[in-house]
């Protein structure tokens, strides 16, 4: 295994019939930093991620993981002993292992946004809560490579940005693998993303990556002025591959979505135009992998 990859498999096969699992499935997971793992339910997410923590057999295939230390898994729906409290569960873990980190229990608590729970029984915990918690757990051991499945699914709109902001503070020192259905989500914190559908891998690389090959970097830029010789003036542009003018307004299609945020700003000051406004147009995760699906249907 490469130097610079916490995880690799070849050729992994779980197959539960009816198209159902994982048919094939090469993964490189860089070593640190926040690896997304997205696809709708059903992609065969689940499966992989539990194949890779030890919780279930491939039927055929590979998987080696080289970490300097134990794997953590947290699933999207944590269980703990209903009568402990927030603190007794996580102080449990870290007195169950074998390793554990300098941080203490209220410490971990307070990292993942429960410090004012560290008292109560996690019975009336809420399910975001006990997503929390499943992470301050994981946490206790100390693990160079976390995996989290679902780790924001049930949270709110202020309590998923928490968690997507501790996720991605927790890829600064290990190495993170979570799985979502939210494209969002994926997008603001990984850096490296795989799309899985129907079991199979489609995509595998940097965010930036996959929405530059399979999303048209289109902007909309409404201007004051003559839109029609701005549009004139950026197809005499080598990185620009199409210019419309409409009523005020300018749609841009670039080569790319790093030449047009390299180029832009010089070529609409180089212009004299009165900028109004730029808008991105379906330069997203979403738009990216509803047409890489599209295209393997």
């Amino acid at each position: 295994m490469s130097g610079d990859l916490a995880i690799v498999t070849e050729g992994l096969v779980k197959d539960y019939g009816d198209g159902a699992g994982l048919h094939g499935v090469d993964l490189a997971v860089p070593r640190g930093g926040v690896y997304g793992l997205v696809g709708p339910n059903g992609a065969g997410k689940t499966t992989l991620l539990s194949i890779l923590a030890g919780l279930r057999r491939a039927d055929s295939g590979r998987a080696d993981i080289s970490v300097d230390g134990p794997v953590a898994i947290c699933p999207d729906a944590p269980e703990f002993e209903p009568w402990l409290t927030g603190e007794e569960v996580v102080r449990q873990s870290r007195g169950l292992a074998r390793r554990h980190g300098p941080e203490s229990a209220a410490e971990l608590l307070a990292m993942v946004g429960l410090a004012d729970q560290a008292r109560r029984r996690v019975g009336g915990f809420s399910r975001g809560q006990t997503q929390r918690l499943g992470i301050a757990v994981a946490l206790a051991i100390d693990p160079p490579l976390l995996i989290l499945d679902e780790p924001a699914s049930a949270l709110d709109p202020a309590g998923r940005a928490e968690q997507l902001e501790l996720i991605s503070h927790i890829g600064t020192t290990r190495t993170v693998l979570f799985s979502s259905h939210i494209l969002d989500d994926v997008q603001r914190v990984a850096d490296t993303v795989a799309v899985l559908h129907r079991g199979r891998l489609l995509f595998q690389g940097p965010v930036g990556a996959l929405v530059d090959r399979f999303v048209r970097p289109l902007w909309e830029i409404r201007v004051r002025g003559d839109a029609d010789a701005l549009a004139a003036q950026l197809r005499s542009q080598p990185w620009v591959t199409d210019a419309t003018a409409g009523a005020g307004s300018v749609k841009l299609t670039a080569t790319s979505t790093e030449a047009a945020e390299r180029e832009l700003a010089a070529a609409l000051a180089a212009a004299q135009v009165r900028l109004i406004s730029l808008t991105p147009l379906d330069a997203d995760l979403e738009s990216a992998f509803l047409t890489l699906t599209k295209e393997r249907v």
